[in-house]
């Protein structure tokens, strides 16, 4: 069988609809699809019955307006095409009312204060431009999630928003270059990484079955140091999982390429062909729910967690974006003629800008209490913003920024275009080594947003990205026109010259070495570049007013949307944290505790047996059994003392309204209590029998497949 064979068998995309629809409505969809126009009743009564159609033709019941809210995952609530007629006839029913809007309540996803339980109303609209599938026997159609005042209480509106704010910018960039492009897009390629645990083993770990991580456990004698499961031959047992999960979202016309081993034990990757960026969100949404039911039949459980287990490597979702016309051109790859290499250039160094205008914001956009423990650590990137480029480009950049200031003479435009736009090959994919402790990075024809968290919903860092680079891009083409209208300039000297002056102003964020070393912690703060470790402290750049206005005069969020947005990423941080504290304290208490104070009785119960053979000189044959004795007591006691202190932490912190202080006073208090719980536990769990010891070691965990 081959892929292609199979691939969106379960889709109902544009060659679908040409074979039920006619030709007038067919092309009326596609324009509604590439311009935004809206849909008539007539047509979305028509699409409606080619959806039922093909739907029942496929053995499916069921129809379900497909969302993703603030929650991170997605939702669903399945309807029955069955109905019954006023004369009490069954039949089938699926009209273009159900198919473009529905209200299913849905009261109880987070909406930061925009809506109340009492006024819960909210609303799912087809989004038209991402292809209903089939799932599970059911008609999934993609949608946006709204409230009844209208304002996003999803992930996918201000994503679509953002799409059209950089289409519309970059469109009128490009026109500088090539009056053919009529629309630019962004593209998305993720990297997924994920852990497979045996299911049996993670069923005697709460704390993985409730958190997604393991609060405790000693890291085992050998883990990723050999660096023999990296690229290593896969597993029997993953492989035909790996099998399956492909075979599943090739048929859901996910484009699913590579496969492999990552470095730690028992973690994969896999990662699909680009996409269009709001389809190639879907997909990886999608994707994710696939792999749970995937794993569930092969027995094995898939963890997200950027960091399940302490000690190895976690899990990110590298982000590849970059930006492709209606013509065919990759906007952030190098062509062969000068003119092309301007081009490049042009949306290189304005995407760089834009990161550096609002680094923190885009920080703050990948913000989690899971990825904080990652960022940093094994591999994963640093908190801190910083763009790697490699030699080749920065001496490009070097040579541009040298050129005299002011008007380009013909000598100099022609040496510039010579000598600096001229070096730039038309594939710069291995011009330099890669820089794994980049946050973002240049790949040769694209950025590599290496520092988003396995388990988060790309929309959200592609929305703040996109929405960056629009804002950007139209700042640019004021200048440029301000200096060609005003200043009598040449478009291309006008260019060049704005370039220049953002490459002088882009140099603080421009970062080649190792981003894990003293010195550049150190060297960033004289760059004025932000560090915000914790994910309180990084979110408070929502509230920026620069964050503010990049949003709302994009008409991508408003204020209150943003900061309602501001409300829920900060309650979710603190709920997740509290529930691990909670986990944490039972199992310390109710397995832990009991466990160790059980194998001292054992040893108290040996040592006293000595006592009674060897009468006064027994101590010389009991010595390291009261050692242990004691050190299990030391160990107990600073336990409960700890989950006493971590406790009235969280019962005090729970006082506070103010969502940030209290998020704050998490971080802070109940979180570094955590760490020294779990230190003890882990120090316990190298003493206590390894018969009686309660949960899954690390050894078995990771080396179960």
């Amino acid at each position: 069988m081959k892929h292609s064979d199979i691939f969106g068998e379960s889709v109902f995309n544009e060659n679908n609809f040409k074979q039920y629809l006619n030709k007038d409505s067919f092309n009326s969809l596609i324009e509604a699809i590439d311009k935004g126009n809206k849909i008539s009743r007539e047509l979305a009564d028509q699409l409606a019955a080619a959806l039922k159609s093909w739907a029942l033709s496929k053995g499916v019941t069921h129809y379900s307006h497909w969302f993703q809210p603030l929650t991170g995952t997605t939702a669903e609530k399945h309807d029955a095409f069955f109905d019954i007629t006023s004369e009490g006839f069954p039949l089938e029913k699926f009209d273009g009312a159900q198919l473009v809007q529905q209200d299913p309540d849905a009261s109880s996803f987070p909406s930061g204060g925009i809506r109340n339980t009492f006024e819960a109303r909210g609303y799912t609209a087809w989004d038209p431009t991402s292809p209903a599938f089939i799932f599970d026997t059911t008609l999934c159609i993609p949608t946006i999630f709204v409230s009844y005042t209208g304002e996003a209480l999803d992930y996918k509106t201000p994503l679509l928003k953002s799409i059209t704010s950089l289409d519309n910018a970059a469109t009128s960039v490009s026109k500088y270059f090539d009056k053919n492009v009529s629309k630019v897009f962004p593209t998305l390629g993720w990297e997924q990484e994920y852990f497979l645990i045996d299911k049996s083993l993670i069923d005697s770990r709460p704390d993985l079955k409730l958190t997604g991580r393991t609060l405790l456990g000693h890291g085992s004698s050998k883990g990723q140091q050999l660096s023999d499961h990296y690229f290593g031959s896969i597993p029997t047992r993953v492989l035909e999982f790996m099998k399956e999960l492909e075979y599943e979202c090739l048929r859901l016309g996910i484009p699913i390429k590579t496969r492999h081993n990552e470095v730690a034990p028992s973690q994969f990757e896999l990662a699909p062909i680009y996409e269009e960026v709001n389809l190639s969100v879907d997909h990886n949404s999608l994707l994710m729910d696939i792999m749970y039911k995937v794993a569930y039949k092969h027995d094995f459980e898939v963890l997200f967690h950027e960091k399940p287990f302490d000690g190895i490597n976690g899990s990110g979702k590298h982000n590849n974006w970059s930006l492709a016309t209606n013509t065919g051109v990759n906007l952030l790859s190098p062509g062969k003629t000068p003119m092309s290499n301007l081009q490049f250039l042009t949306f290189f160094i304005n995407t760089i800008s834009a990161v550096l205008e609002h680094e923190e914001l885009l920080r703050a956009a990948i913000a989690s209490a899971s990825n904080d423990l990652r960022l940093g650590a094994n591999e994963a990137p640093p908190a801190i913003l910083s763009v790697f480029i490699g030699k080749q480009l920065t001496k490009v950049i070097e040579d541009l920024e040298n050129v005299s200031k002011g008007k380009l003479s013909p000598e100099e435009k022609t040496d510039l275009k010579l000598n600096v736009i001229g070096k730039i090959p038309e594939i710069l994919l291995d011009n330099t080594d890669r820089n794994r402790t980049s946050p973002f990075a240049f790949t040769g024809n694209k950025f590599e947003f290496r520092a988003v968290g396995s388990k988060a919903n790309c929309a959200k860092p592609m929305t703040f990205l996109n929405a960056m680079v629009a804002e950007k891009l139209i700042s640019f083409k004021c200048k440029v026109d301000n200096l060609v209208a005003n200043k009598n300039m040449k478009k291309d000297d006008a260019i060049f010259n704005i370039l220049r002056d953002q490459i002088k102003e882009i140099k603080p964020i421009l970062f080649e070495g190792d981003g894990y070393s003293k010195t550049w912690i150190n060297e960033a703060k004289k760059r004025k570049l932000s560090h915000n470790k914790s994910t309180p402290e990084a979110l408070s750049a929502y509230l920026f007013k620069k964050s503010i206005n990049l949003f709302s005069s994009l008409n991508i969020l408003s204020q209150r949307e943003i900061e309602a947005r501001y409300i829920v990423d900060l309650q979710e941080y603190t709920m997740r944290i509290q529930i691990e504290a909670r986990t944490l304290g039972d199992i310390s208490r109710n397995h832990i505790i009991p466990t160790a104070i059980n194998y001292q009785n054992t040893l108290i119960k040996n040592v006293r047996g000595l006592k009674e053979i060897y009468g006064n000189e027994f101590k010389k044959h009991a010595t390291e059994q009261m050692s242990i004795i004691e050190r299990i007591s030391e160990h107990v006691a600073a336990i409960n003392s700890g989950v006493n202190f971590m406790i009235s932490s969280r019962k005090k912190a729970n006082e506070i309204n103010d969502p940030h202080k209290k998020a704050i006073e998490y971080s802070k208090k109940v979180l570094t209590k955590m760490d020294l719980i779990r230190y003890h536990c882990d120090k316990l769990e190298l003493l206590v029998d390894n018969t009686l010891w309660p949960l899954a070691k690390y050894r078995e965990l990771l080396f179960s497949c």
